[in-house]
């Protein structure tokens, strides 16, 4: 057994590697994906008090910090046993439709654009976000502004684009005032045209991806997420929905606070990232490739649109149905996450627009107070990478006493490791292997957009390190990535 590894997987937030297993005939065996450094939010966070976790938890990540807050602030909701204002849930969504649009946008233009627009071969001292710069200025520019829109919404509402303490056990501190309004109408023309104009261009390169369609994770499985009551595209609230590989609705309407009852979490040896999977179809059998009955399944932009019914928005809607056809209905090539999330920015702005609209989204009737109620409450509510569970039980002074993160990396951890091994099969075959093909793996990874600071913390930069081990311990080939 010979074996490669990739360490650090690059352009993704925070660090993990890859391991791919060659046979003695130099195919792929099998291949892993690991987050390789200790999380420990749910153990430090155990004796705080609960008002207190929106803002320890939105400091989890710099790039997520608003699913944190909002997730820990219904958490609080349900511990006090009150129904928020009308106006600070609108605000509430208001800042989640700017953290996706701010996310999603991070991870197409700045993180995944450099191998879909420069070419998955191309020279890595340039595919990165400055060669885009360089290949092609106004769509970069338009991507480094699609963020910045994103992020000035979470700034006008939390009075900071990164961390805001904003979201209360309750309901929200502060209102947004009438320039803030203004000034986030003022952004929605060119943030519209900047994600359309993407779209486009996305879809002018798919004919030149056909094999990265068909490979990059392209396998049966569950998919999961949050939809309304009437089944539409949801972010904030509503219920969760499991749809199968052909469309099939074979959970729904369920509770998200009893996500146990359907949602089992295993810790592997080697990662330090846990694998939640469908309680009612069982834990897969990793070895088992061909299996299409096990408890996989996804969350995130693809997810979120293969569940829904549609989206209510008029822009979004016209391009979910041309991506369902080709997909054939149900999409299960991961390559379309990129796609997809693409289509939520569009919709994002569009609901923004239509919140922006409302009048009560100026009242000053933001927060409901009242004392503990429940010691024990799970709130949950859908981040850019998908569905984000957390779950707290506290004593009669509202100290914590447990704490459960369920994080939507996690949830997407066993499809990776296939969508890895997948890809690997296909595109990697003997000891010698071209540069091209590594990012590949790497790409499949970040179609993901895999989020691990939930999970770990870091600083510095390091290099891409990656070994062909042989049989008898010996490295056979090894290359470094600066």
């Amino acid at each position: 057994m010979k074996k490669i590894v990739i360490d650090p997987v690059t352009r993704i937030e925070g660090h993990a590697k890859i391991s791919i297993y060659l046979d003695d005939e130099g195919q792929v065996n099998d291949a892993r994906f690991h987050v390789t450094e200790f999380r420990g939010f749910e153990k430090f966070c155990v004796g705080r008090p609960f008002p207190e976790m929106p803002g320890i938890t939105a400091r989890i990540c710099g790039i997520c910090p608003v699913s944190h807050l909002l997730a820990s602030a219904k958490t609080g909701d349900r511990i006090l046993a009150v129904t928020i204002p009308k106006t600070a849930e609108k605000l509430r969504r208001l800042m989640n439709l700017g953290q996706i649009v701010q996310s999603h946008a991070l991870s197409f233009f700045h993180l995944s654009a450099p191998d879909l627009l420069l070419g998955m071969d191309s020279d890595p001292e340039k595919r990165n976000v400055f060669g885009l710069i360089a290949a092609q200025p106004e769509l970069a520019r338009g991507g480094i502004r699609l963020r910045q829109f994103g992020q000035e919404i979470i700034e006008q509402l939390g009075g900071r684009k990164i961390h805001p303490s904003w979201a209360v056990p309750g309901g929200v501190r502060e209102p947004l005032s009438i320039a803030g309004r203004t000034h986030i109408q003022n952004r929605i023309p060119e943030a519209r045209t900047t994600v359309l104009d993407a779209l486009g261009k996305f879809k002018g390169l798919l004919n030149d991806y056909q094999k990265e369609v068909q490979t990059f994770g392209n396998f049966p499985s569950l998919f999961m997420g949050l939809v309304s009551p009437d089944g539409l595209w949801e972010n904030y609230d509503g219920h969760l929905r499991f749809v199968d590989s052909a469309g099939n609705i074979i959970a729904d309407k369920l509770d998200p606070t009893n996500y146990q009852e359907f949602i089992g979490e295993v810790v592997q040896s080697d990662s330090y990232l846990k694998s939640p999977y469908y309680r009612p179809l069982g834990y897969p059998d990793q070895s088992d490739h061909c299996r299409l009955d096990s408890g996989i399944y996804r969350v995130g932009p693809l997810a979120r649109l293969n569940v829904c019914s549609h989206i209510g928005t008029p822009l979004a809607d016209a391009e979910l149905r041309e991506f369902r056809d080709r997909g054939k209905g149900t999409v299960t090539s991961s390559f379309f996450y990129h796609y997809a999330r693409l289509i939520e920015i569009l919709a994002s702005i569009e609901r923004i627009e239509i919140l922006l609209d409302d009048p009560d989204i100026l009242s000053n009737r933001l927060r409901a107070d009242a004392g503990i109620n429940q010691l024990e409450a799970v709130g949950v509510s859908e981040a850019p990478r998908g569905t984000l569970f957390h779950h707290y039980k506290v004593d009669e002074n509202g100290l914590l006493e447990k704490v459960n993160l369920v994080i939507a990396t996690g949830q997407n951890n066993l499809a990776m490791n296939r969508t890895v091994a997948q890809i690997a099969r296909h595109f990697i075959h003997g000891s010698e292997i071209p540069e091209g093909m590594l990012n590949r793996v790497e790409a499949g990874i970040r179609a993901f957009d895999p989020c691990l600071s939930c999970s770990t913390h870091a600083a510095g930069q390091m290099p891409l390190h990656i070994q062909l081990v042989g049989k008898d311990g010996s490295i056979v080939n090894e290359v470094w990535r600066e």
